[in-house]
């Protein structure tokens, strides 16, 4: 059984991340658009690069909490695809072997040039003067505001393919990301793990559990065992 999960902000707030903006449309006390757009980047370089580097070195810092376990021990009995809007690289840390990043991953670097042309980090810094083999400075691998989601064909196919659907800590505020569900067979089940449950009643067949990542995704655990 294809059990497709859907994980935003939610999942790693709990382990001490802020892997998006919040309400105040501020990211760890800066303006998204002065540190997390294009023109931000051609603008001032250092500044979002040092940005995106303390980032990197509180994402190193923290670690997987029990959802992102709990999720990965489901591998022993579905077939987990996990689809996250977050930057962080706590899934693969917890043990999940199938994530699809939509924004991409804050532990690579990519060329300024060519944006598939990604590289592995050594540390948590990338430099200024870091340069890609096609000879541009090396940025992170992140999905800006105004950027194309390279990921996101990928993820619409998975979600027609899911036998079970669970959404964990997103609230579906932000696209495309958000337009997936949409792709998801009306008649599969969908989990929405979160305490503020998004705006899901034109869906069919959606259970919801209106509670943290770690309390949620221990009570579907439950759920699904039961089933069996």
């Amino acid at each position: 059984m294809k059990l497709v999960v859907l994980t935003g902000a939610g999942i790693s707030a709990e382990s001490g991340l802020k892997t998006f903006r919040d309400s105040d449309g501020l990211w760890e006390g800066y303006n998204v658009y002065d540190v997390a757009t294009p023109e931000a980047w051609e603008r001032d370089p250092e500044l979002v690069q040092e940005f995106y580097n303390e980032r990197r070195r509180q994402v190193l810092a923290a670690k997987p909490n029990l959802a992102h376990q709990v999720l990965a021990e489901l591998e022993k009995d579905f077939d987990v695809e996990i689809i996250t809007q977050n930057i962080d690289d706590l899934h693969e840390r917890a043990g999940s072997t199938k994530v699809t990043h939509l924004h991409g991953v804050i532990t690579r670097s990519q060329s300024d040039k060519k944006a598939d042309l990604t590289y592995p980090i050594v540390g948590s810094e990338i430099k200024m003067g870091e340069l890609c083999e096609l000879g541009s400075q090396l940025r992170p691998h992140v999905v800006w505001f105004g950027e194309a989601v390279p990921m996101i064909e990928v993820a619409t196919k998975l979600c027609k393919q899911a036998d079970l659907f669970v959404l964990i800590g997103t609230s579906l505020a932000v696209y495309p990301a958000a337009g997936l569900i949409d792709f998801v067979p009306s008649f599969v089940d969908k989990y929405i793990i979160d305490p503020r449950t998004p705006d899901v009643k034109r869906y069919k067949n959606v259970i919801n559990i209106e509670k943290n990542a770690v309390e949620g995704i221990t009570e579907l655990k439950e759920i699904l065992a039961n089933a069996r």
